[in-house]
């Protein structure tokens, strides 16, 4: 997925080797040590992609669809899918920008600061909902009694309005200043953040269910254990490549070893997509009354 062109913004510059070396620009470095590269095919690219997509607009119709889902934890998920969703396109839309299909993207290759705020913005607003969803839970859990006071629908509306705005703004100032070394430490720190602020949670829940088993129990207990440990894993797996990339640029830009690591870059990419493939599973697929709802909308599609 290599970028073209005499401009070059933010997500461009992630994955060029140009001859210059500008402080955020991979090293072009070729007599280093060997490196392993993961070769990820476009097809299977566009189409995890693709499953991306539908997975994500099933969950956005199901929860259009019964309004015994319209509340604020469920408009979290429907959001975090709408993110998930433009995510899946923008890396799609830098596939082909790249030139995969470059007889046929034309039009795609003259969007080049648009695909980078979608990308941006889209990267923004998804870990904010999953930090939102995080604290809907939390709260649901440590404040049962007073959940539906704390967490009204006009505060969820509020929060949702704040995400997206944030979203479009970061985008485009991400963009703006994309060769500032401050705008990558700034998405570091908003993703070590967001991983804390999960990591927080879910430690919070695991110690309540330890406090609470009993000998009956214990199973149940240890079950949730792991179920909250793999949900944060699959966050980090998915996610930090991707930021530790976005390190490395601002650590060791010209370094062979880190080099090697930059040449990963579309492997990064599509680990971000399986994330939003992922994401339906863990947050919204498990929910029976959703499931159900599911169903209806697949049938009536037939």
């Amino acid at each position: 997925m290599s970028v073209q062109g005499p401009q070059r913004r933010l997500l461009g510059s992630l994955n060029s080797t140009p001859p210059a070396t500008p402080p955020l620009r991979p090293p072009t470095n070729q007599t280093g040590p060997r490196c392993l590269e993961v070769a990820v095919p476009d097809g299977l690219f566009l189409s995890l992609g693709l499953v991306s997509v539908l997975e994500n607009v099933l969950v956005v119709a199901a929860i259009a669809k019964n309004r015994n889902l319209h509340s604020p934890m469920y408009y979290f998920i429907c959001c975090l899918a709408v993110s998930d969703l433009l995510v899946s396109v923008s890396n799609v839309l830098l596939l082909l920008e790249a030139g995969a299909l470059a007889a046929r993207a034309t039009v795609v290759r003259q969007l080049d600061d648009a695909i980078d705020v979608l990308v941006c913005g889209a990267t923004v607003s998804s870990l904010c909902f999953l930090g939102a969803i995080a604290v809907d839970r939390y709260i649901s859990i440590f404040y049962a009694l007073r959940y539906h006071s704390i967490v009204t629908l006009a505060r969820a509306w509020r929060a949702i309005s704040a995400i997206w705005l944030a979203g479009v703004l970061s985008g485009t100032l991400f963009i703006a200043y994309y060769n500032h070394v401050a705008v990558l430490l700034c998405l570091v720190s908003f993703f070590v953040a967001m991983l804390v602020l999960m990591a927080c949670q879910h430690a919070r829940r695991i110690a309540r269910l330890h406090k609470r088993q009993r000998p009956a129990r214990q199973g149940f207990s240890l079950k949730g254990t792991a179920t909250l440990t793999v949900l944060l894993g699959i966050f980090f797996l998915c996610w930090g490549p991707f930021f530790l990339h976005l390190s490395l640029m601002v650590l060791c830009p010209q370094h062979p070893i880190c080099g090697c690591v930059f040449k990963n870059f579309n492997l990064f990419l599509t680990l971000i997509i399986c994330n939003s493939i992922v994401d339906p599973l863990i947050y919204a697929f498990r929910s029976q009354e959703l499931r159900k709802t599911l169903q209806e909308v697949v049938l009536c599609s037939w």
